[in-house]
């Protein structure tokens, strides 16, 4: 679908490779843009004192791409990504704004340049305010200033760190929205804007339904343990042989009587603790500690056939071992394969959004750090003796 469209990624660790890691799995031609010594994220595995052949973390945000080493601190450094971006769709960056226009690297310089281009910023809180130049990470931007963290943990339990890369990769696919909203609208005007995507607003945004509350009401329930539950059956519940289900009644009590009926318990839907969602909730541990009892005595294959056999909305409680083999995400199209460089592959997720019809291909590996520095420098024009002059230089680096 992107095929002709060219970005240009000057950027590190994930949000940011993200939303470029999605243009190129939908067919753009993306140029990462590593400074000296590679993108941090390369470092994954050894920051937390663990070894591995492949980095499956940078694999995931980076296949695809073509790579180029630049030190753009050197004015030469600068001259070639300036060339880049004059000749891009996209130019995608998580450099901090002070940075950038003390580079003069920022939106204003490169529209002035390019006016076609299409500018996207990734930052931890935006380009306006006190905090704008602030460094942000997702699990201190995304996850604790949003008021996620807070709202996650039950009551009384202390924050706990977000996943790994989980805000980031929120934050991915809204910059990847925005800057295709932003090539649709360059096909109306012939003129590139300036997208602005914040691991802060993403994450607003995500918490939204929850932030609704807050605003309207200015307080909101906390996340309850099982048996002090909002909606009672909107909840979880063990099976005899240890399985865990994820239940989920629709609006309405036409679900409740249903469930009673699928748990073995039908005579619950008369008890008049249980009449109404406010009654339910009155009573939500004796409610609970009912369904507690009946799902114990029901092995995972038995509860699942009746709460399928009344069209009920529930789900498995899956290991991450047990997601990635589910043959439901393979049908969906969520696993992809990446070629190794030793010519196996590596399974990987899959971009977000799935085009029926389109070929599901093995994708390219990632880059290593400077991969394609001079045949990307041979397209712009600089001969043999000159990009040899640049690597001696350190403006570039290159795999020789």
């Amino acid at each position: 679908m992107l095929e002709g469209v060219k970005v240009v990624e000057y950027a590190t660790y994930m949000a940011a490779p993200g939303a470029a890691g999605i243009l190129a799995d939908w067919g753009a031609t993306v140029i990462k843009v590593e400074p000296p010594g590679g993108d941090p994220a390369r470092l994954f595995f050894a920051s937390i004192g663990a070894e591995a052949a492949i980095n499956p973390v940078f694999e995931f945000d980076n296949r695809g791409k073509r790579g180029v080493q630049i030190d753009t601190a050197q004015p030469a450094g600068r001259d070639i990504l300036m060339k880049l971006a004059g000749e891009a769709d996209v130019f995608l960056t998580n450099v901090r704004p002070q940075s950038l226009a003390k580079a003069r690297l920022d939106y204003p310089a490169l529209h002035a340049l390019n006016p076609r281009l299409v500018y996207a910023s990734v930052t931890g809180y935006g380009l306006e305010g006190a905090d704008a130049d602030r460094p942000g990470f997702d699990v201190a931007a995304f996850w604790a200033r949003s008021g996620a963290a807070a709202a996650f943990a039950p009551k009384g339990v202390d924050p706990f760190p977000i996943r790994t890369a989980f805000g980031d990769h929120v934050t991915s696919i809204a910059a990847a929205a925005g800057i295709l909203a932003a090539l649709v609208e360059r096909g109306r005007t012939g003129v590139g804007r300036l997208v602005e995507a914040s691991l802060l607003r993403a994450a607003n945004y995500a918490m939204g339904s929850d932030l609704a509350i807050q605003h309207h009401f200015g307080k909101l329930a906390s996340t309850r343990p099982r048996h002090a539950a909002v909606s009672p059956l909107a909840n979880f519940f063990k099976t005899r042989d240890g399985r865990w289900l994820c239940l989920v009644p629709r609006q309405g009590e036409r679900d409740f009587a249903l469930f009673c009926k699928a748990a073995g318990r039908a005579e619950l839907a008369d008890d008049p603790r249980f009449a109404s969602g406010r009654t339910r909730r009155e009573n939500v541990a004796a409610l609970v500690t009912a369904f507690d009892e009946a799902f114990a005595a029901l092995d995972f294959v038995d509860i699942a056939a009746r709460l399928d056999a009344e069209d009920l909305a529930w789900a498995p409680v899956q290991t991450p071992a047990e997601a990635v083999a589910d043959p439901q995400l393979a049908a969906a199209g969520g696993i992809v394969s990446v070629r190794t460089r030793d010519g196996g592959a590596l399974k990987s997720p899959a971009s977000p959004v799935r085009f029926p019809g389109e070929a599901t291909e093995m994708r390219p590996p990632a880059p290593l750090t400077g991969e394609h520095t001079q045949e990307i420098l041979a397209e712009l024009g600089y001969d043999a003796p000159e990009i040899d002059a640049l690597i001696a230089s350190g403006a570039v680096g290159a795999i020789l």
